[in-house]
């Protein structure tokens, strides 16, 4: 109980403190009247986007709040891998991807070390200890306090300190996201600072756009942007999903299939595709059983949309289907299709 009472001590307040040495008074700047305090958006966005992101090993623990220090052990499926460095994912993410739709199972092996989103590191001797962090981290995403991933601030990065009367007292230069995130989280109530704009900063996704940014306004506004697309990117992730439990041990038939403006589902009226739990398709002849079967693989993935790789090989016919298809519509009785290279060709599969 001391070791449970000591972990939610230390999930919910911070415990680093941070000496910085002032630089002399910045005259150019002088008095600056977008000061913040500690309880102000800015000092909120600022510690936030430099918690810790313990998000990258979401697939085993499924808490963003903290990550599992090297070694552990955990039971996969069924098989226990030890992890010693993050080369060893691998192992764990090919037995989770080995078939798809199926009920996963990853059971921690006790104590363990865990980083914690103030940067701590705390030692976890049973479930009940790490559950209480897991409440703590839900917690945290309910009340908007959890860290902000999908941006990214560049260092060195400039503060401007003011007094009580937003007089400048100094400056203060910050290298490390761990060095913003303790400057914000110690302020005091009668302190205040300004970024020394412009700052930028580097957006996660799938290009990592770097951007400037001008203003405290400017800073709202990006991540305000970035956590909007970031929802999208989980609502596709939850749409891939339930697309592949539609697809796997599933038949379809072509019900459309347009190219250069004809529709050639006509060519595939004799065939069936039927979709495996090990992400392998096959199309099948239903009219002459002596036809080989057609052989191939899928693969379901997302971004901001959901997308379906077809490939087959060894005819021609099927070689056509050969796309990544962005998903526009899909049911439990029917996908709709139109390939990312070219819009004019749509691919309609219909449940058998």
């Amino acid at each position: 109980m001391k070791n449970l009472k000591f972990l939610t001590l230390i999930i919910l307040t911070s415990i680093f403190t941070l000496t910085s040495c002032q630089d002399e008074i910045d005259v150019e700047n002088g008095d600056n009247p977008n000061t913040n305090s500690s309880t102000s958006p800015t000092a909120s966005n600022l510690e936030r986007s430099s918690m810790y992101d313990g998000s990258f090993d979401d697939f085993i623990d499924g808490v963003s709040c903290s990550s599992i220090l090297f070694p552990f052990t955990a039971t996969v499926n069924d098989t226990q891998v030890t992890l010693v460095s993050e080369s060893d994912y691998s192992l764990v993410l090919n037995i989770l991807g080995e078939f798809i739709a199926d009920d996963d199972s990853i059971e921690l092996q006790f104590p363990l070390s865990v980083k914690l989103s103030n940067y701590t590191e705390v030692v976890v001797t049973n479930q009940t200890e790490y559950d209480a962090i897991i409440d703590a981290c839900e917690t945290a995403e309910e009340n908007a306090e959890d860290a902000i991933s999908c941006i990214n601030i560049d260092f060195p990065v400039t503060l401007l300190t003011y007094n009580i009367n937003i007089e400048q007292t100094g400056s203060v230069v910050l290298e490390s996201e761990q060095e913003l995130y303790t400057y914000m989280s110690n302020i005091n109530e009668d302190e205040f600072f300004a970024v020394n704009y412009p700052i930028t900063a580097t957006l996660n996704g799938d290009s990592d756009t770097v951007i400037e940014i001008s203003s405290d306004a400017d800073l709202q506004s990006s991540i305000s942007d970035c956590l909007e697309n970031e929802d999208i990117e989980d609502e596709a992730e939850d749409n891939a999903e339930a697309l592949e439990n539609i697809l796997v041990d599933t038949t379809f038939k072509i019900e459309s299939f347009i190219e250069t403006g004809i529709d050639k589902a006509n060519d595939y009226i004799e065939y069936t595709i039927d979709f495996s739990n090990d992400l392998s398709c096959t199309a099948e002849n239903t009219v002459n059983t002596l036809i080989a079967d057609i052989e191939g693989t899928y693969e379901v993935t997302s971004s901001t949309e959901v997308y379906l790789n077809l490939t087959f090989s060894a005819n021609a016919s099927f070689e056509l289907l050969n796309h990544t298809w962005e998903v526009t519509s899909f049911s439990e009785s029917s996908i709709t299709l139109q390939s990312t290279t070219n819009a004019a060709i749509t691919l309609v599969l219909e449940k058998i």
